[in-house]
């Protein structure tokens, strides 16, 4: 199994380390060149959401993204990665892929010193260790996405078809289930 990783800004060496933990090669993905080379699946980081939204504007990802994902790419996105993919919320204006059916809230957990550690119990994975860092949340769903885990009411990990996001890093422990989790999802691809 082969992982694309977006590497434009964030923690994508800290995903890199956990696929390739499970197995998997990787490449990351800094230009559209990036994009032509084959992968079962796609993981966009954490990090600063308006920043990823505008480089990716900035190097035309943004339509072979959405269009890769729409074709049933799996892809996971964790923090910015949700705010990405969110078809509403709150990213300053600025839109980005729009394809998960999910209303994000950005940087809802506040400023870098909001930065917290959570246990969060997530279905059919258990207990796991939530870092959250200028974390966003789920505020609402759409119908056919699949809540996964929340905290304190508010919802940190969902599902869409194909598509995977949270709010916290799981990439930042040492706990490989989600994405082991996010593995089986290319695997049925």
């Amino acid at each position: 199994m082969h992982i694309a990783i977006l590497a434009l800004q964030g923690a994508f060496l800290e995903h890199q380390q956990m696929v390739r933990k499970l197995g998997a090669t990787t490449h990351l993905i800094r230009n559209p060149r990036d994009l032509a080379l084959p992968f079962d699946g796609l993981i966009l980081p954490g990090g600063e959401s308006t920043s990823m939204g505008k480089m990716l504007h900035d190097f035309s990802m943004i339509e072979p993204l959405k269009s890769l994902i729409q074709s049933g790419t799996p892809v996971f996105g964790t923090c910015a990665g949700l705010v990405l993919l969110a078809k509403n919320g709150s990213n300053n204006g600025f839109s980005a892929l729009e394809t998960m059916d999910i209303h994000a809230k950005r940087n809802a957990y506040g400023r870098q010193l909001g930065s917290f550690y959570a246990d969060i119990d997530i279905d059919n994975i258990g207990v796991f260790p939530g870092i959250f860092i200028r974390a966003p949340y789920i505020e609402s769903v759409g119908q056919h996405v699949k809540v996964l885990a929340s905290h304190h009411d508010k919802i940190v990990m969902a599902q869409d078809g194909n598509q995977l996001a949270t709010s916290f890093h799981p990439e930042l422990t040492d706990d490989v289930r989600i994405h082991q989790y996010f593995l089986s999802i290319c695997d049925i691809k």
